[in-house]
C-alpha cells in the first residue's frame, strides 16, 4: 500500500477485477451506464461499475438476471461490479416507503403495488444478481433530518447488519460491505463504527452523506470514520461523485467514490472541466472551435469541438453520450484548480500543507492544484480483505 499521511493507494483483488484505489464507480442503476457501452467504459478505464438492486430487482428482476448467468454476463461487463442494498431508495422515494423493523415496504413505480424489502431479501437479490460487492441494507436518513430519528436509524443499521451476514449464501464470491451511519452526530458515528468493525466484514462504507449538510460538517465525519475503520479493508464513500470532494475524502484515507452527476450532468449538456462546468447549451457555444478541454485527452476532446457537441445536445442524444464519456473520463483521474477554505481545513486534518494554494474561491466546482494532483502514490500492494 502506498501512502502519503492519511492518504492511500492499494490494489483491491475481487473476482473479476484487481482495481486501483482511489477510484470512482460510475451508476448503471438498470445494467447500464446511460448512453455507453461496456467496452467504452473499458476504455476510459473505468473498473467497477454500481448497479442498483432495487431498480434491477423491479426490471428486469433478480431471477431473470441469476437465470442468465447473473449481471457481469446479462450486460457484457468483464470487470467488477457492484450493488446497493436499495436503501437509498428510503430517501430518495420516501413519499412511497414505509420503513419499520422488518423492512421497507416500497410502493412499486411500475405496478404501484406494495414491495417489501427486508435485510434478508436484499442479499438475496443481490446474490442472484451476482456482483463482486454487496451492500447491506441499512436505514438511510438525510444529514439535514436531526433529532432521535438519527439514533434510531444507526441502531437500526447495527441490527440489520446481523440478519444480512446470516442472509449471505455467497460470502467466497461476493464481499459484504456494512454501512456506517449516525448522521452528522461524532458519538453515534463512533457507535456504529465499532459496532461494525467488530462484525469483521469484508469492506465498510461511511454512508448518509451528501445530503445537504455544509462541507465542513461532511469532511469532518468522512476524517472520524477513516481514523477509526481498519487499515486494511477498503474505505467506500456512498454518493460522493464532485471531483472536489473525491480529492479531499482520498486525501483523508478514502478509497473508494460513487454518483450519478458526471452522467447526469452531461444529459443535460454540461461537461466537466478543470474550471468547474462547462454548459454547452449555452449559444456562446455554437461557433466555439476549441475542444471541450484543451488539456484533456479522451476520445471526444481529441475529435469533437464544443460547436459541434453544442449543435447535438439541443437535438441529439449523442450530445449526451459524448459528454457522458468525457465526462467519466475525467473523473477517472485526479483534477487541477484551485481550493475553498474548507478543502485546506479539511487538507490541514489530513496533514498536507496546500496553504500555497489556497487561494480565493471564484468557481463553483473547481477543482484541486498541481500540488494536490500529485500526491497519489505510486507504490501499492494486494488488498488480502477482498477477494
Amino acid at each position: 500500500m502506498g501512502r502519503f499521511n492519511r492518504a492511500r493507494a492499494a490494489q483491491l483483488t475481487l473476482p473479476h477485477f484487481t482495481c486501483q484505489t482511489p477510484l470512482f464507480m460510475p451508476v448503471g442503476t438498470q445494467g447500464t451506464i446511460k448512453g455507453l457501452t461496456t467496452q467504452q467504459l473499458e476504455e476510459i478505464g473505468c473498473q467497477i461499475i454500481l448497479g442498483n438492486t432495487y431498480h434491477l430487482a423491479l426490471r428486469p428482476t433478480s431471477e431473470l438476471i441469476d437465470e442468465l448467468g447473473g449481471l457481469h454476463k446479462f450486460m457484457n461487463w468483464p470487470r467488477a461490479m457492484l450493488t446497493d442494498s436499495g436503501g437509498f431508495q428510503m430517501v430518495s422515494l420516501l413519499h412511497l416507503a414505509d420503513i419499520t423493523e422488518k423492512g421497507v415496504t416500497f410502493q412499486s413505480p411500475v405496478d404501484g403495488k406494495p414491495m417489501l424489502l427486508t435485510p434478508e431479501e436484499s442479499i438475496q437479490i443481490q446474490n442472484r444478481i451476482g456482483a463482486d460487492i454487496i451492500m447491506a441494507l441499512d436505514d438511510v436518513v438525510r444529514t439535514t433530518i436531526t433529532g432521535p430519528r438519527i439514533e434510531e436509524a444507526m441502531y437500526r443499521t447495527l441490527r440489520w447488519i446481523d440478519r444480512c451476514i446470516a442472509a449471505h449464501k455467497r460470502p467466497h464470491e461476493q464481499n459484504l460491505f456494512g454501512i456506517v451511519q449516525g448522521g452528522l452526530d461524532p458519538v453515534l458515528r463512533d457507535i456504529c463504527v465499532r459496532g461494525l468493525v467488530d462484525r469483521n466484514l469484508p469492506g465498510y462504507a461511511i454512508g448518509g452523506l451528501a445530503g445537504g449538510e455544509d462541507k465542513d460538517s461532511f469532511w469532518r465525519v468522512v476524517a472520524q470514520c477513516t481514523a477509526s475503520l481498519p487499515e486494511d479493508k477498503p474505505r467506500y464513500v456512498m454518493g460522493v461523485g464532485y471531483p472536489l470532494d473525491i480529492v479531499v475524502c482520498s486525501a483523508l484515507g478514502a478509497d473508494m467514490y460513487d454518483c450519478v452527476y458526471p452522467t447526469r450532468t452531461a444529459r443535460f449538456g454540461t461537461a466537466l472541466i478543470p474550471e468547474g462546468v462547462l454548459k454547452l447549451k449555452h449559444q456562446v457555444m455554437a461557433d466555439d472551435t476549441r475542444p471541450i478541454d484543451p488539456t484533456c485527452d479522451c476520445m471526444v476532446c481529441r475529435n469533437y469541438t464544443r460547436a459541434y457537441i453544442h449543435c447535438l445536445v439541443t437535438k441529439y442524444a449523442m450530445g449526451s453520450q459524448l459528454l457522458s464519456y468525457h465526462n467519466l473520463y475525467y473523473m477517472m483521474k485526479f483534477p487541477q484548480g484551485d481550493v475553498p477554505q474548507w478543502v485546506c481545513n479539511a487538507m490541514e486534518v489530513a496533514g498536507i500543507d496546500i496553504s500555497s494554494c489556497c487561494a480565493p474561491f471564484t468557481t463553483r466546482n473547481t477543482v484541486f492544484s498541481d500540488e494536490i494532483s500529485s500526491l497519489k502514490p505510486q507504490n501499492s500492494c494486494k488488498n488480502p480483505s477482498a477477494t
